[in-house]
């Protein structure tokens, strides 16, 4: 990682490309690929505007997830996050030429991005792009744009939730060439894991509202049973791929737990500790049946006192084992549990015993 004044540097240096050499950007790619002007892109598809800029990963939904939240799941490490940045292929030769030659026709006024946060002007462009100069670092230069060449230029992407982390700064090398058909190995570059924990957060598992009997209200010292039907919470898999590279991913969240509080200490979860376990079936907890109203529940709640008013906040907790597989043909590797809470309002009456 690196430090703090590393990545005020390299803000400090955008600022002063931008203020001395105009006031936007030149995306450069193709249609789908660019964004309109702005100092950290906007829509679908990547981008070479001035800022973050948005990546091209292509994250689909496989299976499962019907009813999804737009919420995703919270990983149970607290100390896991996302990968910051990577590098991702961005442009074609003619692609970087038509950049250049349209600053050649507006010098005072545009600039291409080379970096998350560093742009360019004609003079360095020109230079390095099309005269094929070497940089100031030691790289080499491209001369004519490498047209003609079978490949892509790449560039830095940063995570656009991981913005303000000092290692979004670490994937500042310049807009650089990569043949047809090969991966840069360099320190992030993209691979199947990256892929897997960026589609993490999109993972849209279904909203965590359980059934329960009695409906409507329950009644004090009768246990409420609480379970969760099979067909709904059935694992979610996502597919994420990055387009010209032939990596891809797929991220599986199954549910294994459902915990229960109760939103009040007088109450008492069956089990004892409100962890419910996921059956055979795939299903959490039992169904009521007729009958059944004085048994202790599988999965469920009694309540030792009523309402007043304003209902019990009741919680439940779903935890996702989340398990990835990829291009790497490697087979399953684990990612952090996520878990994904929701509430709702339980009634509490003062009646002894009732008619089921």
């Amino acid at each position: 990682m690196r430090k703090t004044t590393t990545a005020r540097a390299f803000l400090l240096a955008a600022a002063l490309t931008v203020g001395l050499s105009g006031t936007s950007a030149y995306a450069i790619g193709g249609k789908d690929n660019q964004n309109p002007p702005g100092p950290s892109g906007g829509a679908n598809g990547n981008t070479l505007m001035a800022g973050a800029g948005t990546s091209s990963i292509k994250v689909t939904q496989v299976s499962g997830g019907k009813g999804g939240s737009a919420k995703p799941v919270v990983p149970v490490d607290p100390n896991w996050k996302p990968p910051a940045c990577w590098y991702e292929p961005v442009a074609t030769p003619e692609q970087v030429k038509d950049a250049v030659e349209r600053l050649k026709k507006n010098p005072n006024e545009n600039l291409v991005p080379v970096t998350p946060s560093l742009s360019w002007g004609e003079q360095l462009m020109v230079d390095h792009y099309e005269k094929g100069k070497t940089q100031s670092d030691g790289a080499e230069g491209y001369k004519d744009f490498n047209i003609g060449k079978k490949g892509k230029f790449w560039r830095g992407v940063v995570n656009p939730d991981m913005e303000g982390d000092p290692e979004a700064y670490d994937c500042e090398k310049n807009l650089f060439w990569q043949d047809a058909g090969e991966v840069p190995k360099i320190a992030n570059a993209p691979t199947p894991k990256v892929l897997a924990s960026y589609a993490y957060d999109q993972i849209k598992v279904p909203d965590t509202k359980v059934e329960m009997k009695p409906e409507g209200k329950s009644t004090v010292n009768l246990p409420t049973w609480v379970w969760l039907d099979k067909g709904t919470f059935e694992p979610v898999k996502v597919r994420a791929e990055l387009p010209g590279t032939g990596i891809w991913a797929e991220t599986t969240a199954k549910p294994v737990s459902l915990h229960l509080d109760p939103g009040t200490a007088d109450a008492e979860t069956f089990p004892s500790d409100g962890e419910c376990t996921v059956d055979d079936d795939g299903s959490i907890g039992t169904p009521y049946t007729k009958g059944s109203s004085k048994e202790d529940p599988p999965c469920g709640i009694k309540y030792e006192r009523a309402t007043d008013g304003s209902p019990f906040q009741m919680k439940a907790s779903i935890t996702w084992e989340i398990t990835w597989e990829g291009s790497d043909n490697d087979g399953a590797h684990d990612l952090p549990n996520g878990t994904f809470e929701g509430t709702q309002d339980v009634n509490v009456q003062e009646i002894q015993s009732i008619n089921r």
